[in-house]
């Protein structure tokens, strides 16, 4: 089923400074009271509370989030049963996932609400509670030998073969997906973070992962103000690599105009690609990148990327698959290449 609701801003990043504010504890308590206020009907309360973007998408009145509400206690009626609840802190502020039972389904589902550091709710969510999508790639070996598509240190936001880890595996085709990007002093923006130049990765160069023909592109896909999202054009501007083995690279959300190469071009590794963006369906300038078995988007299977002769946290690895939290850097060809 398809539930109604309204969420904004998480597919992929929080677009503010390092949270600095609430503990753990108090991110939770904070949560289970925005889910009592929506059970309640106390729909005033709630909607003092959301952002302006929210407010927009509701119609610019508390009448708005009155609907969306009606709408989803029709289908799934009252909460019968906590299953579990957790918080995860990312920069700028908190999510905080609760999945329970409601009356009126048999199998329970998972209400998420974020917000920022001043506890600005930027999203609401009611869903089926997402699972690891089935893959028959666990055990794959990669077989290009890819590179990390980028020379300096670069951070994982989502990456990783849990759902904690990474919210793509829920995706077949993005089932060992990645979503990179540059943090300094637990920051991924200077200043208010309202300009996309004042992202750390934004405009920063990115290159092939490996050898093989660019069976895709887009250049001329605009650039999203932070916090907007186009998810009309998912990849925004993007380079799909054929290496022709059966795999295929996915590198999307590069800087409109900023392309160096096209359809039917020739790489390497390494071979100079564009640089990174905000296009696309995209909270914030990011690098998000997969690898699968087919050339298409939403229409395939995800594929592990092990990625040879790089820097996790300082540390050598000469193969491996990166996950959340690890901050990357090319180390160069290896031994012998």
């Amino acid at each position: 089923m398809k539930l109604q609701g309204l969420y904004l801003a998480l597919p992929l990043l929080f677009g503010s400074s390092a949270y600095l504010g609430d503990t753990e504890q108090e991110a939770l308590e904070f949560g289970r009271e925005q889910c009592q206020l929506f059970y309640d009907q106390e729909l005033q309360a709630l909607w003092d509370r959301l952002s302006e973007d929210m407010r927009t998408a509701l119609g610019g009145s508390v009448e708005g989030l009155g609907r969306t509400h009606a709408a989803l206690v029709s289908q799934v009626g009252e909460e019968t049963e906590l299953v579990s609840e957790k918080v995860l802190e990312l920069p700028g502020g908190w999510a905080y996932k609760r999945q329970a039972h409601f009356s009126k389904l048999d199998d329970p589902l998972e209400f998420l609400w974020q917000f920022d550091q001043d506890r600005t709710i930027l999203a609401f969510l009611l869903t089926p509670v997402a699972k690891e999508a089935e893959s028959r790639f666990l055990d794959y070996r990669t077989k290009t030998e890819l590179r990390l598509p980028f020379d300096e240190p670069w951070h994982v936001f989502w990456g990783g073969r849990t759902l904690d880890e990474n919210y793509h595996t829920a995706y077949p085709d993005q089932r060992f997906a990645y979503d990179l990007l540059i943090f300094r002093d637990g920051k991924t923006h200077a200043g208010e973070g309202k300009r996309n130049e004042d992202y750390y990765c934004f405009g920063k160069p990115l290159v092939s992962p490996g050898k093989g023909v660019v069976v895709s592109s887009a250049k001329d896909v605009k650039d999203n103000v932070p916090g907007r999202m186009n998810a009309n054009q998912a990849l925004g501007n993007h380079v799909i690599i054929d290496h022709e083995n059966g795999e295929f690279s996915f590198l999307a959300h590069f800087k409109q105009g900023s392309l160096l190469v096209e359809t039917g071009d020739r790489v390497e590794a390494g071979t100079p690609l564009g640089l990174a963006g905000n296009s696309g369906n995209t909270s914030e300038p990011h690098l998000h990148y997969h690898l699968q078995n087919t050339p298409t988007f939403n229409d395939g299977e995800g594929l592990p990327s092990q990625f040879l002769n790089y820097l996790s946290d300082g540390k050598l690895v000469r193969r491996g698959e990166p996950s959340k939290g690890q901050v990357l850097e090319h180390a160069g060809p290896a031994p012998g290449r």
